[in-house]
């Protein structure tokens, strides 16, 4: 896909507005993605950082572009030296995936420190995912369990489950099921699929059925298909029957 040219003045300037309105945005995108990219395009080459991170994202994904994952860790790598703690997160997390980059986890966990200090909930999460798993960095689970507390204290619902698991597996703190239960309860009515099912598992224990039944299904109504096939399966091995029986009515059925 070839890039259009850059807008005229009066679309550039309506550029900075977007980046400051990104529901007009959401608005261009729905019905012409490729003039989107073209407006924040302009506003990024204008110097605005998060129009930068914006743009990079469009790269990243080939929205109204064509796909150019080494251009969005560009652009990315653009707003993170101007400080913008978006375009450092998303600057880690090329390096972290090998987007348009050599995977280096230990330079990404560097990027991400820097937005997780500027307190973006993002990074935070990201960050204690490379300490919890030793990657890039040295193990270190009470402090990749700090960093998730404080992404979920700002309302990251993954975070949440995250803080909830190591509270139950005692990673990084003495276990607690109780907390780790109410963890996971504030992660399912945040929205996240595996905090859902992780509080429907712990209804379910206390013989909760009817309310862990309902949770369960809206876990998997959420989930993606390799996400959902693995709860799919736990469920199946459930002792109790009418958990069994979910798994079974939700499964598939085989091709003729």
């Amino acid at each position: 896909m070839q890039t259009a040219p850059l807008p005229s003045t009066a679309e550039a300037l309506f550029a900075v507005l977007i980046a400051e309105r990104p529901d007009r945005l959401e608005a261009l995108l729905a019905g012409d993605p490729a003039r989107a990219a073209n407006w924040v395009r302009a506003a990024a080459e204008q110097g605005l950082p998060a129009a930068h991170v914006r743009f990079g994202r469009m790269l990243l994904e080939g929205t109204g572009v064509a796909r150019d994952p080494v251009a969005a860790a560009g652009w990315f790598r653009r707003a993170a030296k101007a400080d913008d703690a978006d375009g450092c997160n998303m600057l880690g997390r090329c390096l972290e995936n090998g987007w348009g980059l050599s995977p280096d986890a230990s330079e990404a966990a560097r990027w991400y420190r820097l937005a997780a200090e500027a307190d973006h909930a993002w990074a935070q999460y990201n960050l204690g995912h490379l300490l919890l798993d030793g990657n890039g960095v040295a193990r270190d689970a009470a402090e990749a369990l700090a960093w998730y507390r404080r992404a979920a204290d700002q309302g990251h619902s993954r975070a949440m489950s995250l803080v909830g698991r190591c509270l139950e597996q005692g990673w990084g703190v003495a276990a607690d099921p109780a907390a780790a239960r109410d963890w996971y309860r504030r992660s399912a009515e945040a929205g996240y699929f595996r905090g859902q099912f992780n509080w429907a598992s712990a209804l379910a224990e206390d013989g909760e059925l009817d309310p862990a039944i309902a949770w369960f299904e809206t876990a998997l109504a959420g989930a993606p298909d390799a996400s959902r096939r693995a709860m799919l399966k736990s469920l199946a091995r459930s002792r109790h029957t009418a958990l069994s029986n979910l798994a079974r009515d939700r499964e598939p059925a085989p091709c003729s």
